[in-house]
């Protein structure tokens, strides 16, 4: 599976379009992507078809960014859900740094987390920890 990136950007006009343009002329694909910023920044979720490629680019921009393994969940697509998935890491004590909606299908959101520990993740969620990467059944 593909990493989840999380990047900081300046919040201004045209910041996230030179970083797509950056990645289209380095041959870089963009797999999923999702921005939000307030203030001086702004965040962009990311995934790519690249990881290797897309963590060159990033580093040669001198961008701030932080990765890791996606979570993938399936919630109801109901109010509060996300906030009842969100206070099990956060109970466990995992750090959450960015979230895609990555699919849709009737009655249900998958989102996919990047957190700091995915097997403390994967067992607050009462997912298979046998399915993390570097982790121990």
């Amino acid at each position: 599976m593909a990493r989840q990136f999380v990047v900081q950007l300046d919040n201004h006009p045209g910041e996230l379009a030179q970083l797509s343009r950056t990645f289209a002329q380095r041959g870089v694909q963009i797999h999923h992507a999702a921005c939000a910023g307030t203030g001086p920044l702004q965040c962009m979720f990311v995934t790519f078809t690249d990881d290797d490629a897309a963590r060159s680019v990033l580093k040669g921009l001198g961008h701030d960014f932080i990765e890791g393994e996606p979570v993938m969940v399936e919630i109801p697509d109901q109010p509060g859900s996300l906030g009842a998935v969100s206070q099990k890491l956060a109970d466990a004590g995992v750090m959450v740094s960015g979230v895609i909606e990555a699919g849709r299908k009737p009655g249900l959101l998958e989102m996919a987390f990047c957190v700091d520990d995915e097997c403390r993740a994967r067992e607050a969620l009462g997912l298979h920890v046998e399915d993390c990467v570097g982790c121990s059944a």
